[in-house]
């Protein structure tokens, strides 16, 4: 399983005009075929006027599961470029549909292509994306003579504490980016002279600033 990947945690939504055909975007964040699949029919229940909503997903932090669907459209001209987009992006987890209201012009399959596109963008733009890494939540157990040094190896290695206990002893609870949980668990051992309690829990998958990937 990868390490971090890409995603949106709201919902956005965004709208072209293209020589008076409408086409609006929608983006949400699913966590599976059913979720994705749930989602267009919510839209095409909202559009049930309109004559196309195409839509592509992908599934999976592997992107296990990509689909798509020209709803009706020249093929390869409004699922796949939808896609495509979303893989340009780097997104995962997410689906997108594009409704589209005709305009009484032909737009030819190059300008379909194109607004699809740009309208997948649209709805990604009224969004934040955002970034799911793989930790390890961690709780470290200490006394109070060694809390010094431990909460300066998590400042400097940029950890945030999430929870602290203080009792007998201290426990600190954090996450660790599962590439430096070894160094840090290494570092913690020394400076405390192995007198520091360390339990760990599987990985998960937290959110952090798309920046930090």
């Amino acid at each position: 399983m990868q390490k971090e990947y890409a995603t949106v945690i709201e919902p956005g939504v965004g709208e072209i005009i293209e020589k008076k055909s409408r086409f609006i975007g929608y983006i949400r964040h699913v966590e599976s075929e059913e979720e994705a699949n749930a989602f267009v029919l919510e839209i095409k229940k909202k559009h049930y006027d309109a004559r196309h909503n195409c839509y592509a997903y992908c599934v999976g932090e592997e992107q296990e599961i990509l689909r798509f669907s020209d709803d009706g459209e020249p093929s390869g001209t409004a699922g796949k470029p939808i896609l495509e987009v979303i893989t340009g992006e780097g997104l995962k987890n997410v689906c997108v549909i594009v409704t589209r209201y005709f305009g009484g012009t032909l737009l030819g399959t190059g300008g379909l292509v194109r607004a699809y596109t740009e309208a997948a963008k649209a709805c990604i733009a009224a969004t934040d994306v955002v970034c799911k890494r793989k930790v390890i939540p961690l709780q470290i157990t200490t006394n109070y003579t060694d809390l010094g040094k431990i909460q300066y190896i998590l400042a400097n290695e940029k950890i945030d504490v999430r929870d602290c206990v203080y009792g007998e002893n201290v426990d600190l609870y954090v996450e660790v980016f599962i590439d430096i949980i070894d160094k840090l668990e290494k570092m913690l051992v020394e400076a405390t002279a192995a007198r520091v309690e360390l339990n760990k829990c599987d990985a998960i998958y937290s959110l952090c600033r798309r920046e930090e990937i």
